[in-house]
């Protein structure tokens, strides 16, 4: 009898080239289209490599326009073996978003959900260890309040446009909501032109 040994891990590395192939294709293929509050190919790098280096899993991105924030985070995920929730309340958004997740080869990485997040968010049940806030300003602080118990210990909270704090009382407030929060650390990467917060929840004690 012969017995034949396969090697998994390079039918996974393969299925993962192929993947990653794929998606830089559609990103290069799409550079310099994603208007409609998207955000920038750096600010993707940056969600990238937080999911990657922090080995996050348990994505929510509250807001996801046409789904240029929404194929960093997934292909990240893909990575990591985890998996994305994702929100917008415009339909044509929405299902532009469906589009580009399909054409990326992301779809089985993404819930993508069509809805009010103001509803959404509070009903979810978690837990996440990663989050992105790129949606209405002025509920930014709602959004956190909603997600923080639902967040790991060492999970990560980040919101976009948040680098001039001048031009919004509503990121303003918010930024000295989280900068000040007893189980928050956080930072801005001003590498963003937009600025993105990065606030870490702390192990409690």
């Amino acid at each position: 009898m012969v017995v034949l040994f396969i090697n998994t891990t390079f039918a996974v590395d393969k299925k993962q080239q192929t993947l990653d192939d794929k998606v830089k294709s559609f990103l290069n293929e799409h550079r310099g289209q994603w208007h409609d509050m998207n955000i920038s190919s750096v600010d993707g790098q940056i969600l990238y490599d937080i999911i990657v280096k922090n080995n996050y899993t348990r994505a929510l991105e509250i807001g996801t326009s046409t789904g240029h924030s929404g194929v960093w985070i997934a292909w990240a995920l893909s990575k990591t073996g985890g998996k994305l929730i994702t929100i917008d309340i415009d339909k044509g958004r929405h299902e532009q978003a469906l589009k580009n997740f399909k054409e990326a080869g992301l779809l089985e990485y993404i819930d993508a959900r069509l809805g009010d997040a103001h509803e959404i968010v509070p009903e979810l049940k978690g837990p996440f260890d990663f989050v992105f806030s790129d949606a209405d300003k002025y509920w930014y602080k709602n959004y956190l309040i909603a997600v923080l118990p639902k967040l790991k210990d060492g999970g990560c909270f980040t919101a976009h446009n948040v680098k001039d704090m001048s031009y919004s009382r509503d990121i303003r407030n918010f930024y000295e909501y989280i900068k000040d929060h007893p189980d928050l650390e956080t930072s801005i990467d001003k590498r963003s032109r937009a600025g993105i917060s990065i606030s870490y929840k702390k192990a409690k004690k």
